[in-house]
C-alpha cells in the first residue's frame, strides 16, 4: 500500500506487524521441518510449536491441550457447531459463517435492538428442552457493538445447572466468535464465562488463514479434519508452524498495548465522528453508542449511495467499506443492517469505517476533509 492510501477498513484485514513477520520467517526456509518427524531439527520445530501455543493459552488465561488450531476463524466456528446436534441459537447480526453453521441444525435466530445489541432475556426465552448450542460474537463486525457476553453466560450456565438438577444430560454451551474486538478488549476466558471461543490471527495484525478454537474440557468435540491426529485428534493435517508462531506474537502485542490503543483509538473515531455530524447534521449513526468498539464508525448518508461513495473515496485514497466484506463479495445488502431496522435509504447510504494501526492523528484528519468535500459534492450533485 502506498503512502498516500488511507486504509480505513481494519474490521476487514489487518496488515501483519513486522514484528510478527520476524519471528515466522524463520520457519518457512531454516526451520521448514515438520513437527511430527523424530529427528532433532524436527523436534525443536515441534517445541517451538508447542511453546506458540502454550503463550497463546497464557494469555487468554487456558490450558494448551484445550486450544485446537484451525485455517481462521471459519473453520473455528465450524468446529465448534458440529460439536452439537441439537437445538442451536443465534443472534440474527451474526457473521454468516455462524448464521450458515446454525441453519444446518434445528435453530433460533434472536433478534438484536435497534443498535445491535443483544439481550440477555432474548436468549433466556430462546432456550429449549434440546438446546445444545448458544454462539454469540463478542462485538458485531459491521456495527461495533460489543455483546454482554459474561451476562449471556450466566444464562447458560443457570440452565446447565438447573438441567442437572432435574438429572437431564442434555448438553448446552455457550460459544463466543472474539474474531472482532481482540485487542481492544479482554478476552480472560474466566472473565468471560463462556465454553468456546473462536479466534482469527488476521484481524490483530497476525498471519490470514490461522485461527483457533477453545473448548473447555467439558465440551465434547467432534474431529472435523481426519488424518494424522494433529491437535488431538481433532484437526488433522501438518501444523502451519509459522502460522501458529506469528499468531502467538500477534496475540502478545495486542494484549500488551491494549490499554493504550483503545484510548487512541476512541479519541481518532470521536475527532472524526464529530467532524462529519458537523458538516452534516442528518446523518445516522448506528450501533450502540456505550458499548462499542473504538475502532468502529458506522455511519449513514440520507439520499446517498453508499457503493458509489466508496469508490469516489478510494479514487481520492481512502479505503473504507459499506458494511463486511462477505456481503461486499456477494453483491447483497447488509443482512446486519436489516435486522436491526434501518430503513433502506440509510442502509444504501452507509458506510463502515474501522480504524487501527495504520491510522494516524494526521491521516484521519486528511480522510476526514476528504470525506466532507466528496459528501458535499455528491448531495449538490443530486440536487442539481
Amino acid at each position: 500500500m502506498d503512502n498516500k492510501t488511507i486504509y480505513l477498513d481494519h474490521a476487514a484485514a489487518t496488515p501483519m506487524d513486522a514484528r510478527v513477520l520476524a519471528v515466522m520467517q524463520p520457519y518457512f526456509i531454516d526451520n521448514f521441518y515438520n513437527p511430527s518427524s523424530p529427528y532433532a531439527p524436527a523436534v525443536a520445530v515441534r517445541c517451538a510449536y508447542e511453546d506458540a501455543k502454550q503463550k497463546i493459552a497464557n494469555l487468554i488465561g487456558v490450558k494448551p491441550g484445550e486450544i485446537i488450531m484451525t485455517a481462521g476463524a471459519t473453520e473455528s466456528i465450524n468446529l465448534a457447531f458440529n460439536s452439537v446436534s441439537g437445538h442451536v441459537i443465534v443472534p440474527n447480526i451474526e457473521h454468516y459463517a455462524v448464521l450458515a453453521c446454525a441453519k444446518i441444525h434445528e435453530h433460533t435466530i434472536i433478534e438484536a435492538d435497534k443498535r445491535g445489541f443483544v439481550s440477555t432475556d432474548s436468549v433466556k426465552m430462546a432456550i429449549k428442552p434440546n438446546t445444545q448450542l448458544v454462539s454469540v460474537s463478542l462485538a458485531n463486525n459491521e456495527l461495533g457493538t460489543i455483546q454482554p457476553i459474561r451476562d449471556i453466560a450466566q444464562v447458560v450456565k443457570l440452565e446447565r445447572e438447573a438441567r442437572l438438577m432435574r438429572d437431564d444430560s442434555t448438553p448446552i454451551y455457550f460459544h463466543c466468535d472474539a474474531s472482532q474486538g481482540v485487542g481492544q478488549i479482554d478476552v480472560n476466558i474466566a472473565r468471560l464465562g463462556i465454553d468456546m471461543l473462536t479466534l482469527n490471527a488476521g484481524k490483530i495484525y497476525g498471519p490470514k488463514q490461522v485461527g483457533l478454537l477453545w473448548a473447555a474440557s467439558h465440551v465434547k468435540l467432534s474431529p472435523q479434519i481426519i488424518g494424522g491426529g494433529q491437535e488431538r485428534g481433532f484437526r488433522s493435517g501438518t501444523e502451519n508452524v509459522a502460522g501458529v508462531i506469528g499468531f502467538a506474537r500477534a496475540l502478545e502485542l495486542v494484549t500488551e498495548h491494549r490499554v493504550h490503543e483503545l484510548e487512541r483509538l476512541t479519541k481518532l473515531r470521536d475527532d472524526l465522528q464529530q467532524l462529519l455530524i458537523s458538516a452534516f447534521p442528518n446523518v445516522v449513526i448506528s450501533g450502540h453508542m456505550k458499548h462499542c468498539l473504538a475502532g468502529h464508525l458506522h455511519i449513514s448518508f440520507p439520499e446517498l449511495d453508499g457503493e458509489r461513495l466508496i469508490f469516489l473515496l478510494e479514487n481520492r485514497g481512502v479505503l473504507v467499506a459499506t458494511g463486511s466484506a462477505c456481503a461486499a463479495n456477494k453483491g447483497t445488502r447488509s443482512h446486519v443492517l436489516e435486522a436491526i431496522g434501518l430503513s433502506s435509504e440509510l442502509a444504501n447510504g452507509s458506510i463502515r469505517i474501522t480504524l487501527g494501526h495504520l491510522s494516524t492523528t494526521e491521516n484521519i484528519k486528511l480522510a476526514g476533509d476528504i470525506m466532507v468535500k466528496e459528501i458535499k459534492r455528491e448531495y449538490e450533485r443530486l440536487n442539481k
